[in-house]
């Protein structure tokens, strides 16, 4: 950590908690420490969201340390979905109060830097305290950076961001959201009083060329239509261990309660065989369906469903228990396909239309034909 410009606190808890970086941190940190836009494209788990974070964090602690640390926000972090949102608030909490803890321990100061999540799950009286006092680093999802970008309110909170960083680029970068971002972004820009810093993850992009395009924006092009961007690839594909499971009862085009008994007997046998299970399908009803079937054979504690029609708690609720592995399996809709730290998954489902942004996990589809 001596070559990085991390002030010797930061470093010496990285270096406690994590001994040496990763590669997308070794090859992130120079460029997003030298202030330029940059885009990190490395496998799940490899520690490209610190990669993104820790040069912030060691501003604001420098901040603080000086005694120049405002309640103002300096980092956005806009995330495709409120889940992942939520998962990325929960893990700046270690950092935020590992790094608190070491400055406490070594400077003999308390700094408080603080993370707040503003989604449309946000509570009202959240966004009041968050417009009253804005948090150092603002966790968000494209929808609502907008509606911050369409208030004074929100305007007065993001005037003074200095970094933007954009997580899962890939789920935007070639849809309508993505276009829309691309304008906020541009807003952003022509909001904050200084410079703006760029930086984009995910775990799969293509082509990255084109990516960095899309996260500078066509005022961060060369003239030759090059993006002014550190582009750090250390993405891979994993080996992928996939099957089809068919019911050996005869297809119809509409299927017997034979069948799926059949077919909900063999979803269960192998979830039985792993540690957890996520079984992904397409429409919330059949989330429901699926979970009550599942219940049955493996009990009302070990299945529970997520979908964007369940409350924000139990939401919340169920992507907790499936991380602390309490979960033998959870069935879900795109509420949950990208991002989520889920490590104790080991193998994933689809039932109906296969779900986006899990090429690299292990999977099996199920599908009655």
């Amino acid at each position: 950590m001596q070559r990085f410009k991390f002030h010797p606190v930061v470093a010496g808890w990285f270096e406690g908690k994590f001994g040496s970086p990763t590669e997308p941190q070794e090859r992130g940190w120079p460029a997003i420490q030298s202030g330029a836009h940059t885009l990190i494209a490395a496998p799940t788990g490899s520690g490209k969201t610190l990669a993104a974070f820790l040069a912030s964090l060691d501003q604001l602690f420098r901040e603080g340390l000086a005694g120049e640390l405002r309640d103002q926000t300096s980092v956005v972090y806009v995330s495709p979905l409120k889940a992942l949102s939520n998962d990325i608030h929960k893990n700046l909490e270690e950092p935020l109060s590992g790094i608190r803890a070491a400055v406490r321990a070594s400077e003999g100061r308390d700094i408080e830097v603080r993370a707040e999540v503003r989604t449309g799950d946000t509570p009202a009286a959240k966004r009041q305290a968050i417009a009253k006092k804005p948090p150092h680093i603002l966790v968000t999802t494209p929808e609502s950076f907008y509606l911050l970008l369409t208030s004074q309110s929100g305007r007065n909170v993001l005037a003074t961001v200095r970094t933007l960083i954009v997580d899962e680029i890939h789920a935007v970068v070639g849809n309508r959201r993505g276009s829309h971002l691309a304008l906020s972004m541009e807003r952003l820009q022509a909001l904050v009083k200084g410079p703006l810093q760029r930086i984009g993850l995910s775990a799969t992009q293509k082509p990255i060329e084109e990516v960095a395009r899309f996260l500078v924006g066509t005022r961060g092009l060369e003239e030759a239509g090059d993006p002014r961007c550190a582009i750090v690839d250390s993405g891979h594909w994993r080996k992928m261990d996939l099957a089809i499971e068919l019911p050996g009862s005869p297809l119809e085009a509409v299927m017997s309660n034979e069948v799926w008994s059949e077919v909900y007997g063999r979803l269960a046998d192998l979830i039985e065989q792993h540690r957890t299970t996520l079984v992904f399908v397409n429409t919330r009803r059949l989330a429901e369906r699926v979970t009550h079937h599942l219940t049955e054979r493996l009990g009302e504690d070990k299945v529970t469903s997520h979908h964007g029609s369940l409350s924000s708690k139990l939401r919340f609720d169920a992507e907790n228990r499936l991380k602390r592995g309490e979960l033998k399996a959870l069935v879900a809709t795109a509420s949950l396909e990208l991002g989520i730290d889920i490590g104790s998954v080991d193998l994933v489902c689809q039932r109906r239309a296969p779900a986006r942004g899990f090429a690299e996990r292990p999977a099996v589809s199920i599908e009655p034909r």
